[in-house]
């Protein structure tokens, strides 16, 4: 018994860590790939690099960005920061 009170304090910061470090990060993990996996041709984008688009393309992988008139960028899906609404610009 005196061997389970010596770890408790180390038990319970754990369990704090947990829920206050690891279990944030796995939901906000879950939500962007389900974020990425529901990106679709249309969507109005903005990079991890703050460039605002429109998918013009999309694959597994990769997307084509409109970003102006005529320009076009190829980047990784994974680039992808948010989508925005269409009331958001």
């Amino acid at each position: 018994m005196d061997q389970i009170g010596a770890f408790l304090p180390l038990i319970l910061l754990f369990v704090v860590f947990y829920f206050l470090l690891i279990r944030p990060q796995q939901k906000q993990q879950k939500n962007r790939k389900e974020m990425l996996s529901k990106l679709k041709k249309g969507d109005r984008v903005v990079t991890i690099g703050g460039i605002h688009g429109i998918i013009k393309e999309i694959d597994e992988n990769n997307l084509s960005l409109r970003v102006a008139e005529n320009i076009s960028l190829k980047m990784s899906r994974a680039a992808v920061d948010r989508v925005l609404e269409e009331n958001e610009e």
